[in-house]
Order: C-alpha cells, then structure tokens, then sequence
C-alpha cells in the first residue's frame, strides 16, 4: 500500500496508477443490490425507526454505498481500523481490506488516489482526517477533481468522488483542529459542497453525495458526532443537494445558517420567541453549493428580515455570498440590512466560547434586526 501510494504523489501518476490497481479489482468485484430510491416520509419518524448519532449515521451511510455497489471503497488514514471518530468501524471486517483500507498520511496522495480512481469508474470515499489538514490536497481538489469534466468537453468525469472530512470546532481544537473550511471550496466551480447538521441529514446527504455526477465535500462538524442523536430510517435513503430544509416557522425574521449553527439559531429562536414574542424561521441549507436561493429568497421575503450565521471567519465568508444574494433578491422586501453573525477574524483560538457565534450573539442580533 505504501509503495502504490507513493506513485499517486503527482497528478499523472494518479491516474497511471489507479488504472493498474483496478484494473485487478474491477474482475473480482461483484454486483450488488443499488439504494433504493427515497420513499415518501424518509426525513419523517417511522416504525422500526432506530437511534444513532451522527457517527453512527455516517457509518450507516458508506456501509449501504459499500453494499450497494462493488466499486465503491472508503480509505484515509486510519480509516481501516474505524478512523479517529470511529465512522468506518467494523467496515473492514465488513467488506474486506480491499475496499477499506488505511492511506499514509498524504492528504495530496489521498486526493490524487480517489480522482484517479473515479477517473476509470470507481466511487472513492476518501476521508481527510481534519479539514484543517485538507489544503496540502488543495491542488488536487480544486485544479483537478472540480475540472475533470470541464476540461474533457464532457467525455470524462469524477462523479462519485466524495471527499469526507471533519470540521468546525470540537470545543479544545485550537488553532489546527477546529476550522471551517467550506468557502475556499465553495468559490470554485465544479465542486459541491455539502454540511449536514441531524444523523439523519448526514446519511441522506453523504449517500446523495455518492450518486451525484460531480465530486462533493462533504464536511462533517466533529462536535455533532456524539451530541446530535436522533431516531431515524435504518435503511438506504438519500436526500436532494440544493434543496434547504425550513426546521422553524417564523414571520418576524429569517436565520440562514448550515451545519452545528443549525442547533444554536434554533434555541436563539425559541428563547427569542419565549421571552420576546419574536417568531423567527431558521433555514439549514445542507448544501452550500448548489445552495437553495428559492426558499431562502421566499422566507426572507415574507419575514423582511435576514440573519446568516456560520462558525467561519466573516470576511470572505460564506455569509457574504448569503446576503449579497438576499439582498439582490429581496431587496424591495427588507425591512433592516441583512446581518452576519460569524466566527472572529482570528485564528481560532484556544479559547472557543470566545470566537463562536453563539445563543447569545443570535439574540442580539435579532433584536437589532427587529427594531432596526
């Protein structure tokens, strides 16, 4: 493994290499059922219905892809013995060393591997153990994988390509441990870009990642694998990239927001609602490319008022790009400036509380946003 690997350090020798590695694999691969399509009352509670975390739902996500179709493989480092967030346990066991198996530690190499392999018609799961540490790949990921179709007028393509990785703050991360990554990526085309924030979404997300015609990121917030638990569909479901989710029905004002942010612009809304009388709709986007501009523009339009939030820096985030279209879009409709509530434009730093846009930076938001 680590000689093959080894080879995947340039661009060329990516595919070289890949070609030659399935080619031996693609013969003894087998067919296997694919994931059924999604049944009306998937994103609902139903019977036989069972609880997981969001780990849990990751895990439940690449073994239906691994089940569902022989040439998908899961791989990063560490990832053969279940990954340092335990979302790969029991796979190897599962489906043998061949399909899920343990990369050195190249995130360049990593990279390389998975677009070469999806190249000649694999569905790579890749796993960058930190997001933080995915820049190394930044190369691969935004001059080659978001490319590939373009460059080809069409003939080729890595669709099937999923990068995984955990991000945002875990609570003692610091300066590598705890960042959010999602604009560098969402500025460039030909790259989707997906954060889920339930166990539900997660599995739903990650397993409509694998069936997209172009290469995803699918960024995972680590602080929501243990503490977001709900009880959802065991079986194979997925969920539509580019379709947001209102999960609170508001008139008076609109929180855009994705990922952990979803959590905290929920008890900032109920807290604002209990103790002001303020409704406020919160919309997670699951997906910030291609993100929904149909529902966000409708809500923003009705309420007249906007709030983004995200655990990323403010400048250049990915908030920006939220307001410059609400404001484009609902311009005649405001009644107050839309608002940012983001991350410091810092390092992030040791001391988390801090840095994060919390309950408490929300409420204060809406209430200017209100009496403006």
């Amino acid at each position: 493994m680590l000689k093959r690997f080894s080879v995947c350090a340039s661009r060329m020798a990516t595919r070289t290499a890949a070609t030659g590695v399935l080619a031996a694999r693609r013969t003894a691969a087998s067919a296997a059922p694919g994931v059924r399509a999604p049944r009306p009352g998937d994103e609902s509670q139903a019977d036989g219905d069972k609880e997981m975390n969001l780990f849990e739902a990751v895990n439940s996500a690449m073994d239906a892809a691994l089940k569902a179709d022989a040439k998908v493989v899961v791989f990063g480092e560490d990832v053969g013995f279940g990954g340092v967030f335990r979302c790969s346990l029991n796979l190897r066991e599962k489906y043998g060393a061949d399909r899920v198996f343990n990369a050195p530690l190249s995130e360049q190499g990593i990279a390389g591997f998975a677009i070469g392999m999806a190249a000649v018609g694999w569905k790579p799961i890749a796993e960058i153990q930190f997001a933080d540490y995915i820049f190394p790949a930044f190369d691969q990921i935004v001059n080659e994988a978001a490319k590939w179709r373009y460059r080809t007028g069409g003939q080729f393509d890595v669709g099937g390509l999923v990068i995984r990785t955990p991000c945002s703050a875990v609570g003692h991360g610091g300066l590598y441990h705890s960042q959010s990554v999602e604009a560098y990526f969402a500025h460039t085309p030909g790259l989707k870009v997906v954060m889920p924030s339930t166990p539900s979404e997660a599995k739903g997300l990650l397993l409509q990642c694998v069936a997209e015609p172009d290469p995803c990121l699918f960024l995972e917030p680590k602080v929501l694998y243990r503490t977001s638990v709900e009880r959802m569909n065991p079986e194979p479901f997925t969920l539509p990239l580019g379709k947001a989710r209102v999960v609170r029905t508001g008139k008076d004002a609109t929180i855009v927001t994705y990922g952990t942010q979803v959590n905290v612009a929920l008890k900032a809304a109920e807290a604002a609602s209990q103790e002001e009388g303020v409704e406020v709709e919160v919309i997670d986007l699951r997906s910030i490319v291609p993100w929904d501009h149909e529902t966000v523009f409708a809500s923003v339009n009705k309420t007249g008022r906007a709030i983004v939030t995200h655990e990323a820096p403010r400048t250049c985030g990915f908030g920006a790009e939220l307001v410059a279209s609400i404001t484009t879009g609902c311009f005649l409709r405001l009644e107050s400036p839309p608002l940012r509530v983001c991350g410091l434009d810092t390092p992030f730093p040791l001391h988390e509380k801090l840095y994060l846009p919390n309950e408490l930076k929300l409420r204060e938001a809406i209430r200017d946003s209100v009496k403006y």
